[in-house]
């Protein structure tokens, strides 16, 4: 611990004012009073630094050897409404944030987007949780998300173009993409969109029909999205479901939550900075 000390000539007169008779005038008391406070301030302020940059203390700092887990860039806790996201809803529906949930239920399509756009290297993470309690729009299905993402038609803002939640209008982005249990939970999918109007590429190993790889009601989960130059990657709590090597990666877009005819809620959503170890394509273990 750093101790201030007082300068040897200044100690009789500090330390023992009331045995010499000596009293320091009362503008001295001030202007040493002022200094304490000085010193407290910057104190404070300096730990507040070294607090809001230190390295961020997620789960997710060692789900691949290939990179790790620099720093915080922005989270969001769903305790002040829906200033961060945007809502493209195909028909009205109930979509609010409060009490640490951004809950989405509606009867059609809806993408919910983060209005900052994001540059990699990155990792997004959040806990998802899609419900089935006898609600009208309690369909288990669809818990699906973009990620890099950027409209063909107005690259550089993607809210210049207007879209209604329909799923088809879509098509344009130029981004990644997970169907999470898409099409009444019977698929998981992701694609590499390429701004086409009816193209939307899938591999035969990113069509996933098992049933680990599909949603379970009320049960929360931990999903992870990774932008790491040409590594992509799209993790379920500690299971990689899907990766592939980009040799023309999307470094810079959008994200979004996607839906259809679904009720499902979102905690703790977090972005964070990344850094590659070792080149995207040394193998990792699943």
């Amino acid at each position: 611990m750093n101790v201030l000390s007082l300068p040897p000539e200044a100690a009789p007169e500090a330390l023992d004012g009331a045995a010499s008779g000596f009293y320091p005038p009362f503008g001295s008391i001030i202007i040493r009073a002022g200094l304490i406070a000085l010193v407290l301030l910057c104190f404070n302020r300096v730990a507040l630094a070294a607090a809001t940059t230190r390295p961020a203390t997620t789960q997710s700092a060692c789900i691949d050897p290939r990179f790790h887990v620099i720093a915080e860039l922005l989270r969001d806790d769903f305790d002040r409404g829906l200033a961060n996201w945007v809502v493209e809803s195909q028909q009205p529906g109930r979509i609010q944030a409060r009490d640490g949930a951004l809950d989405i239920d509606v009867a059609a399509g809806c993408t919910v987007w983060l209005k900052t756009p994001l540059d990699g290297p990155l990792m997004i993470e959040y806990e998802a949780i899609v419900i089935a309690r006898g609600g009208a729009n309690d369909r288990v299905s669809d818990l699906n998300c973009f990620w890099m993402a950027r409209d063909a038609r107005s690259p550089e803002d993607l809210f210049a173009t207007r879209r209604s939640g329909r799923f088809e209008e879509y098509n344009f982005l130029r981004g990644y993409y997970v169907g999470l249990g898409g099409n009444g939970n019977t698929t998981s999918r992701f694609r590499r969109y390429v701004g086409d109007a009816t193209t939307r590429p899938l591999l035969p190993e990113h069509d996933l029909r098992d049933k680990r790889d599909l949603l379970a009601a009320n049960v929360p989960q931990t999903i992870r999205l990774v932008a790491c130059d040409k590594l992509i990657e799209y993790w379920r709590d500690d299971r990689r479901m899907f990766e592939t090597i980009d040799d023309a990666p999307y470094t810079r877009g959008h994200f979004a939550f996607r839906t259809v005819q679904n009720h499902m809620q979102i905690r703790r959503f977090r972005v964070c900075r990344i850094a590659a170890d070792l080149p995207a394509t040394t193998r990792s273990t699943p």
